[in-house]
């Protein structure tokens, strides 16, 4: 049984690039793999690894400048769901590519996962997923407006084409463990939005705390490793992955006679040549 560790905290680092080694050596002493990613804003990642590696990281994290009160939350997998450790310099640890953006300064009103029912059920509450849009094709909360989005990246120029719908409404955001929300809400705030709500901990502490006979959310909830998604109770989901276009797939997509594992599925059977899909059947050989 391997821990898994889903982080984010936003401080500023003076020198972000110093801290990569300690990092990556703490990690690697414990048998830890996944992804951290640094930046001037702050530290990002999921890790997966025995209790004592996880523990250890997160001690040399809370001992950084700024992360003591580092939040972070847990899940188990039956196995190791990351191949390798990364440890990596960024420009933002979520890239959003809004440089007034800090959400050192402000963000929304923080929601705990128990009150968010009652939030999102009120009639001038209007509710909006901020994640890619495979993400929200496989779960999302009941009502939730998807802005259909490839990246984070375009979510501004969503909100701008789009902002007009939601006049004289209160904005409640979610995300999957809430760093999206973080520089989403403090930039709806930057744009003159007053009562702006954000799922406190994502949709990973609502499906770990809300029993599934009171839930307000339907399907799963995709992860960035291995397990690709999880379900209420943060149990191991039905999906998996297609390592062509790294879009989630689900047994009726994994039937399909354009399914290849490794190599195609019915959603990119058009979207790669004859050459690329020889690349991937070679790559796929090589996985074992």
């Amino acid at each position: 049984m391997f821990t898994v560790a889903a982080l984010y905290h936003f401080t500023r680092f003076a020198d972000p690039a110093a801290l990569i080694a300690p990092l990556r050596a703490v990690a690697d002493g414990g048998g830890v793999r996944g992804s951290l990613l640094i930046a001037g804003e702050g530290i990002n990642g999921t890790i997966a690894g025995p209790r004592a590696g996880i523990d250890a990281v997160l001690d040399a994290i809370r001992a950084l400048p700024g992360c003591a009160d580092l939040e972070w939350k847990e899940s188990t997998a039956q196995e190791m769901p990351f191949d390798r450790l990364k440890v990596r310099l960024k420009r933002e640890i979520v890239t959003m590519g809004q440089p007034d953006v800090d959400p050192r300064a402000r963000v929304g009103h923080y929601v705990q996962a128990a009150d968010w029912n009652d939030l999102i059920r009120q009639p001038d509450v209007v509710v909006i997923d901020t994640r890619n849009d495979y993400e929200v094709e496989i779960g999302t909360f009941e009502g939730a407006i998807d802005p259909h989005t490839r990246s984070f990246g375009e979510f501004p120029q969503w909100w701008e084409e789009n902002k007009a719908r939601f006049h004289n409404k209160r904005v409640a955001m979610f995300c999957t463990g809430g760093i999206r929300c973080e520089k989403s809400t403090n930039f709806l705030l930057g744009q003159g939005v007053e009562d702006v709500f954000h799922l406190k901990g994502g949709i990973l502490k609502y499906l770990e705390e809300v029993p599934q006979e009171d839930s307000l959310w339907n399907g799963e909830c995709y992860v960035f490793d291995k397990r690709v998604s999880v379900t209420h109770g943060l149990g191991q989901g039905s999906y998996g992955m297609c390592h062509a276009c790294g879009r989630p797939v689900d047994a009726q997509a994994r039937a399909h006679r354009d399914y290849e594992e490794g190599v195609a599925c019915p959603r990119c059977i058009g979207e790669y040549s004859d050459d690329d899909r020889a690349r991937f059947r070679m790559r796929q050989r090589q996985r074992g």
